[in-house]
């Protein structure tokens, strides 16, 4: 069953929490409601020991055109104010997306089709693994419109595809193809359009089946590696380690592969 916010619903299909930007008349570019929500939705999710995969995908023929360029015109909404009210509000409003993203202990897949343009591409960039129609397009058009990536899309994009064609793509603003996209990193994997969402399903799934813990501190020790020394690593995932084979779902595993035959994961 679905749950309807104002322009996000959800929805949960077994273990896997879908979400979906839901505003798609204006290319589910990023409303005040929006930056609300979805961190809440995360931040729910995190502590909701059924949910152990989330997706975030797009009602309508784009993923997210990125901020609304009608409020930036007007400036209304997340755009109004002098520039120290502005500021806050980046802080306390659309930044909590990324800094929600960055809690979120569970894998985070986005499915993307059509657009995914400034703030939206950021979003794109924020996942663990992205999953793109053939037919997706991409583009950072910040300096287009005068802007910078105030989302902190910079942070996650130079992870994601380098620092090299990070500027590129801030530089020049230009649009690149889903097959680009994935050569660059920045997408996983491209599939046609009608198997977009089926894709995404065997995905979630395949992640939803492994046990809970060892992906969830798997997900830390990729996150830990990127920012640590190697001493500092060892120390950490030795403690992961410990923790994962004391787990009763590694056991589980354990009997499983001997077995052959397929494990219930208890995420304990």
């Amino acid at each position: 069953m679905k749950t309807a916010h104002e322009h996000i619903e959800t929805e949960m299909k077994g273990h896997v929490l879908w979400v979906w930007l839901n505003r798609p008349e204006a290319s589910n570019a990023y409303s005040e409601s929006m930056v609300v929500d979805i961190p809440a939705v995360l931040d729910a999710a995190n502590k909701d020991r059924q949910v152990r995969v989330v997706v975030i995908a797009a009602n309508g023929k784009n993923f997210c055109a990125g901020g609304d360029v009608k409020a930036m015109k007007d400036r209304t909404g997340m755009f109004a104010g002098e520039a120290n009210e502005l500021r806050e509000r980046y802080m306390e409003g659309i930044q909590q997306i990324p800094l929600a993203i960055a809690r979120l202990k569970k894998p985070l897949i986005m499915m993307v089709q059509g657009a995914a343009v400034g703030a939206g591409c950021d979003l794109v960039a924020m996942g663990d693994l992205r999953v793109a129609a053939d037919t997706a397009v991409f583009a950072e058009t910040f300096t287009k419109v005068g802007l910078v990536p105030g989302d902190g899309g910079a942070w996650f994009l130079i992870r994601a595809v380098g620092h090299a064609k990070a500027t590129e793509m801030f530089f020049t603003g230009k649009n690149y193809s889903a097959s680009e996209a994935q050569n660059m990193g920045l997408i996983h994997e491209t599939v046609p359009s009608d198997q977009l969402v089926r894709r995404t399903i065997e995905l979630a799934d395949q992640l939803a089946s492994l046990p809970p813990i060892a992906v969830q501190l798997t997900k830390k020790a990729l996150q830990h590696a990127y920012e640590s020394t190697l001493p500092q690593h060892l120390d950490v995932v030795a403690a992961f380690q410990a923790i994962t084979q004391r787990s009763s779902d590694h056991q589980r595993a354990v009997d499983s592969l001997l077995s052959r035959t397929p494990a219930s994961y208890q995420n304990e």
